[in-house]
């Protein structure tokens, strides 16, 4: 898609200037029009020249993200007015109009534009991956090829805020421990930096052998005070280390396998995913997607290596003539009762019925994985700080009773 440069007025009378992507001037036109501003010059430009900063700095773009939640809700939108007997396009200019952020208003007045000019909604969501996943775009061509179109988008819009509202328990479960470690480690910090070396440095003088931790104390204050700024980077250093070799299909194997072993940790990722397995399959299938097209999707949203190999045996087996609960048993990775339910929902044609039943036992699970998490972090956490605040004040105290232990003896 070409990029324009383009200098305008906006209805104050304010004069804008920047670079968008249209199909040609008059969609540009039309684009600014329903954004406010009224064009005055345009000329074209390169993307590269777009990317080198052609245009100037936006700040209110920067912060113009659009939220899976936003989709969701003009989702539903769409599938309400498609429902009322509104054409496709009518309703897309319709939720042109009435959407705030500028950003989504462009691209859903592009998408408006490809419908018009006789492109199938499916491809012209695909224009924009980022945006619309593979399972949306997916459920969209099977609704339209189906003659369904707005159920179809009523269950992606049902699936989206069904993922939104376990993300944001995930989230919010996270959220104490995240903070309380935060402060923790600051106090601890403070006390290690500015507090210990003025309170050790009475025992410089002292002939007697200081006890091994207040020794370690000393050392690790000493070492923090001095060098705070090089654990820093170096501790930069190996994150970003670590993420890159995350990204390698050794480290993903690693890291996943690892996660699952993991007591409590891992038994929360495998309810996740299997409750987001279970949900995404039943939903596609629903919607007439082909089953070998729906496990390629729902492999790439699983989010762990190990579940999403599981997955792919299963998809290869099922191009064999097996079903899909063979493989998922044969695995390990799946408990037992997942793949009985979708052994029955196979063998009795009924197995996006089974399927919602799994995915709405793992959400109940996930939510007492939850809270059951949150109960033992937040003692634990309590431990910990206090654990590592008395370490310091009895090393600290240690030589001071050897002290007057000595003078006493005197």
């Amino acid at each position: 898609m070409p990029a324009f440069a383009y200098t305008g007025l906006s209805k104050n009378g304010k004069a804008v200037k920047g670079i968008e992507t249209a199909d040609n001037v008059a969609a540009l036109k039309q684009n600014l029009k329903r954004a406010g501003v009224f064009l005055t010059a345009v000329s074209e430009t390169t993307a590269q020249q777009a990317a080198a900063g052609g245009r100037e700095v936006d700040l209110s773009a920067m912060f113009d993200r659009i939220s899976q939640k936003t989709v969701a809700r003009n989702t539903r939108l769409l599938a309400t007015l498609l429902s009322a007997g509104v054409t496709l396009p009518e309703a897309l200019q319709a939720l042109t109009d009435q959407v705030e952020s500028r950003r989504f208003k462009g691209i859903l007045g592009d998408i408006a534009n490809k419908v018009n000019e006789g492109s199938s909604l499916a491809d012209s969501v695909a224009r924009y991956p980022d945006l619309f996943l593979p399972l949306f775009i997916n459920m969209v061509r099977a609704g339209e090829a189906s003659g369904a179109l707005e159920t179809v988008l009523l269950r992606i819009a049902d699936f989206m805020d069904q993922q939104e509202e376990l993300k944001g328990k995930v989230t919010s479960a996270m959220i104490y421990p995240v903070i309380m470690t935060l402060l923790s480690g600051g106090i601890v910090m403070m006390l290690m930096i500015n507090v210990v070396p003025q309170i050790t440095q009475m025992f410089e003088g002292m002939n007697a052998d200081l006890p091994w931790n207040t020794v370690f104390l000393i050392w690790l204050s000493n070492m923090l005070a001095s060098w705070w700024y090089l654990l820093i980077a170096a501790g930069a250093g190996l994150v970003w280390l670590f993420r890159k070799w995350r990204r390698t299909e050794l480290g993903r194997a690693a890291v996943d396998t690892l996660i699952l072993k993991i007591p409590i940790i891992g038994d929360l990722a495998r309810k996740l995913a299997i409750a987001r397995f279970a949900r995404t399959l039943a939903t596609m299938l629903a919607s007439g997607v082909q089953l070998l097209q729906a496990l390629d999707i729902v492999r790439a949203l699983l989010g762990n290596y190990v579940l999403e190999k599981v997955v792919s045996q299963a998809r290869d087996n099922i191009r064999e003539g097996e079903g899909i609960s063979p493989a998922l048993k044969r695995s390990g990775e799946f408990p037992p009762l997942v793949t009985h339910m979708i052994a029955v929902g196979e063998r009795s044609g009924q197995l996006e019925a089974m399927l919602n039943d799994v995915a709405n036992a793992y959400d109940r699970e996930v939510n007492l994985a939850l809270t059951r998490m949150t109960a033992m972090l937040e003692p634990l956490m309590i431990i910990a700080m206090g654990g590592s605040v008395g370490f310091i004040v009895f090393s600290i105290m240690q030589p001071i009773m050897m002290l007057n232990e000595m003078a006493g003896q005197q």
